[in-house]
C-alpha cells in the first residue's frame, strides 16, 4: 500500500463557495484523513496549489491551512506537469475559458456550476474534454445533502407508490448592502457579469429532478428583478441587472409535474432554506437540508374544507421523521472523494461535464420561456 500524490491547481477558492467547501470542507478535510482510500488500499493525497488574484489572500490562506504552495500566476501552475488536475469555483463567466486552457494543458478538470453562461460555449468545452481524453467532473451538490438522499431512499423503497408532483421552495432575504452586508457577491445581481438566480439555481433543479424524479422535458419560466439597485463590496450603488426571484414549472418523464420558487428576496417561513415536496399515491415525504418527514397514505388524516371555523388541528403532528440511521459526510467531500476515485481506479462517476451542460441547457430554456412567455421543450444534447 502507497501513497500516491494528487497534484491538485485550486483556483477561485477566496470566494465563499471555494473556500467552505471546496478548501476548508472537502480537501484540508481529505488531507487531515490520510486522503482518499482506492480499492488496492492506496490512498491518494491531494497537494494543492492555491490560485488568485490577490496574493495577499491566497498566500493568508496558504498559511491558514498548512498548505506549502500558491500563486498568481494561472499559467505556470497549468504548465506544471506534475500537478495533474485543475479545479474552479470562480465567476461564471470566466469559467469556460479557464476550463478550456486546462483541458488543452492535459489537466483533469472539475468545477463549480454553472459551467458557463450559455449553452454553447459549455457544450464546447465538454466536446473539447472529450475529444483531448481528460476525465472531468462538475459539482452535483444537492444530490448529496442528507434531505435528498432520504428522498432517494423513499423512493427506491417504493413509499411514493407513484409520484405525482414534486414542489420545491428555496431562497431568503440577501440584504441589499447598504445598512447591512450582503450574504452574496454584487456580480450576482448584474447580468452582464453572468448573475441571476435562473442562472444560478436552475443548473440545480436540474440534475435533482433529472436524478430523483425524471427527466425534465420542458419548462415554464417567469423571473424579475425585485430589488433595482444594491451596494456593491466598497459600498459603491449600483443598478441590478439580473434576475433576483423566479418562479418555473417543469414536467417531466412519466407524468411528474414539478413546481419551484426561488428568490434572494423572501423572508423565511418554512423549516429550511431550501425544502422539496413530493407527493405520491402511496405517501408523501417533505425534505430540507437534513431532515424529512413523511405522511403514508394509511396515516393521512381526512381534513374537511370550512371556513367557518378556526382550524385547531396540527397538521404538522401528522408527519413522522426518518430517521438518521446513517451518518452523512459532507456531500462537497464526499463528491470530491467519487471523483477522484474515478480519475485514479476508472470508478464510476456519472456527474461529468455534459451534466453541467445540461443545467446551463434548462437555465437557458427557462430565461427563454421568460422572455417568450411560452413553455420551452428541453432538447436532447448530442454531444
Amino acid at each position: 500500500m502507497t501513497t500516491q500524490r494528487l497534484g491538485l491547481i485550486m483556483n477561485g477558492v477566496t470566494g465563499r463557495m471555494g473556500l467552505n467547501q471546496h478548501l476548508i470542507r472537502s480537501i484540508v478535510a481529505i488531507r487531515e484523513q490520510g486522503g482518499v482510500r482506492l480499492k488496492n488500499g492506496d490512498r491518494v493525497m491531494p497537494d494543492p496549489i492555491l490560485v488568485g488574484r490577490s496574493a495577499e489572500k491566497v498566500e493568508a490562506l496558504a498559511k491558514r491551512y498548512n498548505i506549502t504552495r500558491w500563486t498568481t500566476d494561472l499559467d505556470a501552475a497549468l504548465a506544471e506537469k506534475n500537478d495533474t488536475m485543475f479545479f474552479d469555483a470562480a465567476t461564471t463567466q470566466a469559467r469556460p475559458g479557464l476550463l478550456t486552457q486546462a483541458i488543452n494543458a492535459g489537466k483533469h478538470v472539475y468545477c463549480e456550476k454553472p459551467i458557463a453562461t450559455n449553452f454553447e460555449e459549455a457544450l464546447e468545452v465538454v466536446k473539447l474534454a472529450n475529444a483531448k481524453g481528460v476525465k472531468h467532473g462538475t459539482v452535483q451538490d444537492k444530490l448529496f445533502l442528507p434531505g435528498l438522499k432520504k428522498i432517494a431512499f423513499l423512493r427506491d423503497s417504493g413509499f411514493f407508490g407513484r409520484i405525482l408532483s414534486v414542489r420545491g421552495e428555496f431562497g431568503y432575504w440577501v440584504f441589499e448592502g447598504g445598512w447591512q452586508e450582503a450574504q452574496r457577491p454584487s456580480w450576482n445581481y448584474r447580468d452582464e457579469d453572468g448573475g441571476g438566480i435562473i442562472l444560478d439555481m436552475v443548473c440545480h433543479w436540474r440534475y435533482v429532478l433529472d436524478n430523483l424524479f425524471g427527466n425534465v422535458q420542458s419548462v415554464s419560466c417567469i423571473g424579475n428583478t425585485d430589488i433595482p439597485e444594491r451596494f456593491d463590496e466598497q459600498g459603491k450603488k449600483y443598478k441590478a441587472t439580473a434576475d433576483d426571484s423566479a418562479y418555473a414549472t417543469f414536467q417531466l418523464e412519466g407524468g411528474v409535474i414539478a413546481h419551484i420558487n426561488m428568490s434572494w428576496v423572501t423572508r423565511v417561513y418554512r423549516d429550511d432554506l431550501v425544502t422539496f415536496q413530493v407527493d405520491g399515491t402511496h405517501g408523501s415525504a417533505v425534505a430540507g437540508l437534513s431532515d424529512c418527514m413523511i405522511q403514508a397514505r394509511q396515516a393521512t388524516p381526512r381534513p374537511v374544507w370550512n371556513p367557518d371555523e378556526k382550524r385547531l388541528h396540527d397538521f404538522y403532528g401528522d408527519w413522522q421523521r426518518v430517521p438518521d440511521n446513517v451518518s452523512y459526510d459532507n456531500g462537497f467531500k464526499e463528491q470530491w472523494e467519487m471523483f477522484i476515485r474515478h480519475v485514479y481506479e476508472e470508478a464510476p462517476y456519472k456527474f461529468t461535464l455534459l451534466e453541467g451542460v445540461k443545467g446551463v441547457q434548462l437555465a437557458e430554456c427557462a430565461l427563454k420561456s421568460w422572455k417568450e412567455r411560452r413553455w420551452i421543450d428541453v432538447a436532447p444534447i448530442k454531444a
